[in-house]
């Protein structure tokens, strides 16, 4: 039996890879019903200072394709206690690479307050994005 009933993660999800396959379906592992938010371009540039090479339309036909996803939605802020106000998730899933940041130490301390669990999962070592996006820049400049 599942240990939550709704659960909540997020992610850019440019260049669709086996760490993002890994948290959504550890996620999944832990909840009966996952909403995750695929972040649009324009938070993506904001937080980022980048702009995803897959649009965002795609990005979330990718992510609504997986087996582990019930349902997804926009992430247009990165208050996690906005998106709780709107979606009422038991947990919120994040790669474990952020555990102990100013960032998630707040977000856990908001969550709390309503309720919210925040779980650290394993983040997967040697693939990102943005590791990706390096290695096809460096082709490309050859």
């Amino acid at each position: 039996m599942k240990k939550y009933k709704v659960g909540y993660t997020t992610g850019v999800f440019d260049m669709f890879h086996i760490g993002h396959l890994n948290i959504l379906r550890r996620a999944k592992q832990e909840c009966e019903y996952l909403i995750v938010g695929v972040s649009t371009d324009e938070l993506t540039a904001e937080y980022k200072k980048k702009t995803p090479i897959i649009p965002f339309a795609e990005r979330v036909a990718i992510v609504e394709a997986i087996r582990y996803v019930d349902r997804v939605v926009p992430q247009t802020t990165m208050d996690k206690t906005v998106a709780w106000e709107e979606l009422h998730f038991d947990v919120i899933f994040h790669g474990d690479d952020w555990k102990g940041t100013n960032l998630y130490n707040d977000v856990e301390k908001k969550l709390q307050a309503v309720g919210c669990d925040l779980v650290f999962l394993p983040h997967t070592q040697g693939t990102s994005s943005t590791l990706l996006t390096q290695t096809l820049h460096a082709i490309v400049q050859k």
